[in-house]
């Protein structure tokens, strides 16, 4: 039997210290990757039976995040909601849902069960008095407020125990406004902005371990890795405390940086690199949001190579997934992307996409930031341009999102 293969979009959430908390699911017809805005009960049925029986919820969004689902009245008062693990979702109501008894009183009875609710768009009218009781985390899209009407929102609100969540944050400005205000949950590609990072730069050392990455990546002579390890006394520390925890037992005494290099082996050294890169300058626990969107888009970007894309070799699929772990460097680091690189002695192929924005893997890197921005009108048509069919592409998201999961718990 046929069955209609389902995309799968995030968007994360945050918390006032820039941290993950959960992810916006958001779901579209592989054949279209457009909304059936007539069907939108059928979609989401699919989107929810789909990601219970074929994604697994904790593979999409780990076991410490949480995910919210948009739902209408239709889904919200069918009992197939109630198959959701309450204890990890966050049910989204729609701004079209109309307010009555009936929706009131099922809110009343999902909260009862243990569910969390939300609403979505949200513009304050005293209709809504009866449900806020009930809703715990408000939903505020700043492109659609003045400042008078966030400023009115937000009275309006005062007497409710809820939780203020600003969508579409798009800059600092943004961030501290609504933070300043209260609200504390955030959505939007703020954090992706170089100014964003805390006003500060990444610690230093940053640099080094992405050096090192490219180097594993480019199979480089055993010497110029040592040289870099020389270059930072802290990673040669790591290094020889990785080499003791794996290698329990071992006879042999390390006699230079070279030798516990080859002690450890490449796989496990490139390993140790990745996780380097993911955790680096934050604190356990905390790993910076755009650190977790270059990890994600650099092994998107490498699966979607190995599924056929822009010729399918492994020596693309390494420089597909550089490319995609550098494509936020400018960002983390807050320097001009072309510096940054020039001290890395990257490939002319990964330079070229990611300054000049030209090449096949500059069209690969489009087609990811289309799909993290939930832009369907445009995903069908760079797939094709990548040589990939949508199965792929869906395939290589679930996959990626699974790894980086992986990566966020082994730590």
């Amino acid at each position: 039997m046929n069955q209609e293969e389902i995309y799968l979009g995030r968007q994360p959430i945050l918390d006032r210290h820039n941290t993950i908390l959960g992810y916006e699911i958001l779901f579209r017809s592989g054949h279209s990757l457009c909304a059936d805005i007539d069907n939108v009960s059928q979609a989401s049925i699919s989107s929810i039976l789909s990601t219970l029986s074929d994604f697994g919820l904790k593979k999409v969004v780990g076991k410490r995040h949480t995910a919210f689902f948009n739902v209408n009245a239709e889904i919200l008062h069918s009992e197939m909601v109630e198959l959701l693990p309450k204890e990890q979702v966050v049910l989204e109501l729609l701004e079209t849902i109309k307010i009555d008894d009936d929706l009131i009183n099922r809110c009343r009875e999902l909260k009862t069960l243990g569910f969390s609710l939300a609403l979505d768009d949200f513009i304050y009218k005293p209709s809504y008095d009866p449900l806020l009781e009930w809703i715990d985390i408000v939903k505020v899209d700043l492109l659609v407020m003045t400042p008078a009407l966030l400023e009115e929102t937000i009275d309006s609100l005062q007497g409710f125990p809820l939780t203020l969540l600003a969508e579409k944050v798009e800059d600092l400005d943004q961030f501290e406004q609504t933070r300043a205000l209260g609200f504390k949950m955030f959505q939007g590609y703020y954090f992706a902005h170089p100014v964003v990072i805390s006003g500060k730069r990444v610690d230093p050392e940053y640099i080094t371990v992405m050096k090192l990455m490219n180097q594993i990546l480019r199979d480089a002579d055993l010497k110029v890795i040592e040289q870099t390890f020389k270059e930072s006394p802290s990673l040669i520390f790591n290094l020889l405390r990785l080499l003791n925890s794996v290698s329990s037992g071992m006879k042999q005494k390390i006699s230079s940086v070279g030798h516990a290099i080859v002690l450890l082996g490449r796989n496990r050294l490139s390993r140790w690199a990745q996780i380097l890169l993911f955790t680096q300058g934050s604190t356990p626990g905390h790993q910076n949001p755009l650190l977790a969107t270059a990890v994600m888009r650099g092994r998107f970007m490498e699966l979607m190579v190995e599924k056929g894309a822009i010729g399918g070799t492994k020596s693309s699929a390494d420089l597909a997934f550089m490319t995609g772990v550098f494509s936020l460097i400018e960002a983390l680091l807050m320097r001009p992307i072309a510096e940054i690189l020039n001290q890395l002695s990257l490939v002319d192929e990964v330079y070229r996409a990611l300054v000049d924005d030209q090449g096949d893997l500059a069209e690969l890197l489009r087609l990811v930031k289309k799909i993290e921005k939930s832009d369907y009108s445009a995903i069908d048509l760079l797939a094709d341009r990548c040589q990939l069919k949508m199965g792929s592409v869906i395939d290589a998201e679930q996959e990626a999102s699974v790894w980086v999961q992986g990566l966020i718990q082994s730590l």
